[in-house]
């Protein structure tokens, strides 16, 4: 079985879009609910036949619900390790969920999609409902998602406890199930080296950051995914509120934090930037580190307004089809690390070149 991209709902990239609040620095904002039904042992515990029981009661009651009447379900435990790495880079199944960790894919694993709404099925959690929106969205993702818990918990008997809330496989996760983070651009706070000084504020206050995929991605080309730590003993709506008071707080700084520069280093700034431009724009072998950092320069020199005719919703795009899976998609087959720099080199060139003069 081979994924059918035409069979997702907006190719399941409608996220890159570039329509939601403060786009330029922020990519995405996704809101996840993890939840596990009474009954079953959790996914990492659980028997084949109690996953594929799990996987039937979800998609019987998902496939009864009128708001998802655009939906596709794929079960992700039958498609090649390709395509389910492909579905990662989309940021659409967890590297759990895909098997791509030293934990093989689990038998009756499956992701649930319709429009901005996901649901992975056997991963950690019997499942974990999110919503993945454009930019700065904390209020309309959660109000999202809550929506879709609402009516998947009338259909099915979520496994709950009067003291510790949502049971969930992590006890991290317990309480509110809730996770949101945003996906977040900060290279002004990295040139001016103000950026230790946020991150350790950051975990002093119960939140996280981690790289651009999350739990056990590294940092790179200055994209942090900032969230909440802990799930236990708030209201969602104090946990929102938390991560989005100090989201806009660091926003502020990345904003004044690029003034700074372009005050007090403008000509050294700006050669960077262009240096960064004119790389992405010639260069025939890129490995994805050296084009997300390039790319991370190139976004900042738009976000500054020294580079004109290139659109955030492109460089939203190159951040996710670069990625090796998505590369070897578009030449038909996998690629070895030496093909895949060349393939992305010329794929950020042509694409650079048909928005840019």
């Amino acid at each position: 079985m081979t994924l059918d991209l035409s069979l997702l709902p907006d190719g399941g990239t409608g996220w890159l879009d570039a329509s939601g609040e403060h786009s330029d620095i922020v990519i995405s904002t996704r809101v996840r609910l993890a939840r596990n039904l009474e009954g079953y042992a959790f996914s990492g515990r659980a028997r084949d036949g109690e996953r594929l029981r799990i996987l039937t009661q979800a998609r019987e009651a998902l496939a009864d619900m009128p708001m998802l009447s655009d939906g596709v379900i794929l079960r992700v435990d039958e498609l090649p390790a390709e395509d389910r790495l492909l579905l990662h880079e989309r940021h659409l199944a967890s590297k759990e969920l895909a098997g791509l960790n030293d934990v093989p894919v689990r038998s009756g694993a499956a992701l649930y999609l319709s429009g901005r709404f996901g649901v992975m099925i056997n991963e950690e959690d019997h499942l974990r409902l999110q919503a993945l929106h454009s930019g700065f969205a904390v209020a309309d993702a959660f109000a999202r998602v809550e929506e879709l818990d609402n009516a998947l918990g009338a259909r099915l008997p979520y496994a709950f406890h009067q003291e510790f809330g949502y049971l969930t496989a992590c006890p991290t996760n317990a309480g509110t199930g809730l996770r949101a983070s945003v996906l977040i651009h900060l290279p002004g706070l990295v040139l001016t080296k103000e950026i230790g000084k946020v991150l350790a504020g950051l975990q002093s206050v119960g939140l996280t950051y981690r790289g651009l995929y999350g739990e056990g991605s590294e940092v790179v080309g200055n994209f942090f995914q900032i969230s909440n730590q802990t799930t236990l003993g708030r209201s969602e709506g104090e946990l929102l509120d938390y991560l989005v008071r100090v989201v806009h707080h660091i926003i502020e700084r990345e904003e004044e934090s690029r003034r700074v520069l372009l005050r007090d280093a403008g000509y050294i700034i700006e050669d960077k930037l262009w240096r960064a431009f004119g790389t992405l724009r010639y260069a025939r072998s890129l490995s994805f580190d050296e084009a997300m950092n390039y790319l991370s320069g190139v976004r900042l020199a738009v976000g500054l307004k020294l580079i004109g005719g290139l659109s955030v919703y492109t460089l939203n795009k190159l951040l996710i089809f670069s990625q090796s899976a998505h590369l070897g998609r578009s030449e038909g087959r996998a690629l070895t690390e030496i093909e895949a720099n060349v393939a992305r080199a010329r794929y950020v060139r042509e694409t650079l070149a048909a928005e840019t003069v």
